[in-house]
């Protein structure tokens, strides 16, 4: 079974606009194929490639140009700095999960499968979707469910999970699922589980949070001319990524100068987010909510 396959692997790579001597890091490793692909265009060059998946570590391969850290890209600077690495000439950021923590039935991510409700990325992490689950109250829950998974009533499906986890945990997918359904829309129901799976992922691993501590950090890391490319899935992320290019903060509102001009560390190469071909999406049905932004440090 393969990994993961790469999304939108040429345009990533035509986006970093690689020099061969040049820093890079590939703050999302998973299954190693975006690195691959940088590494073949670096000669004395360096790639850094963060990933906190411990799967993810048995893909890196062993070259001198490549530097394996297996941890959050939250933590972007303190561990280049603490490998002697002050800048970067770019940056790619393939988010969500791989198709290897998909089809792993053991990792609880997909709603295909009976698993452990697990859904963590760091397999180390203390927190897991049965914690939340189980043990969050129903206004954490209203909330996750609301900002992650953009359910906007809520009553029913908390409800339901609050009455449910009464009478013993909820432990497996299986049984989530169950719940969850009682509670969708007729015809709707796979979307349904969709946000409702993805709200708790996004809750259990952090990833707003760490995406934006990431991208900051980013634009403080890139040399002018350095190049941020990024690869998103669903509208919470790519919204994030789209807002941080055009504005420098989260909020999509311009901050201008004395004298009216707009300040913005970065600049968007491409007016439109980059998606993949029908071809590519044929070939990878994952594919197909991909939304690909490439920016450069001013």
């Amino acid at each position: 079974m393969m990994y993961h396959i790469p999304v939108l692997l040429n345009e990533c790579i035509a986006g970093l606009n690689i020099r061969p001597d040049g820093t890079y890091a590939d703050v999302t490793f998973g299954s190693g194929q975006h690195s691959e692909a940088i590494l073949a265009h670096l000669t004395a060059g360096k790639l850094i490639a963060f990933d906190r998946d411990k799967d993810a570590e048995k893909n890196a391969k062993d070259d001198p140009r490549l530097i394996f850290i297996r941890q959050d890209y939250r933590y972007l600077r303190n561990f280049l700095f603490y490998k002697g690495i002050t800048k970067l000439d770019g940056l790619l950021a393939d988010l969500g999960i791989s198709s290897h923590q998909i089809d792993e039935p053991s990792r609880g991510f997909s709603t295909r499968f009976d698993g452990m409700l697990d859904m963590r990325m760091d397999q180390d992490n203390d927190t897991d979707a049965s914690q939340i689950i189980n043990h969050y109250t129903p206004s954490e829950l209203t909330r996750i469910f609301r900002e992650f998974g953009e359910i906007e009533d809520t009553r029913k499906l908390v409800r339901e999970i609050n009455e449910a986890r009464v009478t013993g945990n909820i432990t497996t997918t299986e049984e989530l699922k169950a719940i969850v359904l009682k509670c969708a829309s007729r015809g709707k129901e796979n979307q349904f589980l969709a946000r409702v799976f993805q709200a708790i992922r996004i809750e259990v691993n952090q990833e707003l949070e760490s995406l934006r501590e990431m991208l900051l950090q980013a634009c403080d890391l890139l040399n002018p001319g350095g190049r941020l490319v990024v690869i998103s899935y669903h509208s919470l992320e790519d919204r994030l990524v789209k807002n941080f290019i055009r504005t420098g903060n989260f909020d999509g509102i311009p901050v201008k100068d004395f004298f009216g001009r707009q300040i913005t560390p970065m600049k968007a190469i491409n007016r439109k987010a980059i998606i993949p071909s029908m071809e590519e999406t044929e070939l990878n049905p994952r594919s197909r909510s991909a939304k690909l932004r490439i920016a450069e440090k001013i």
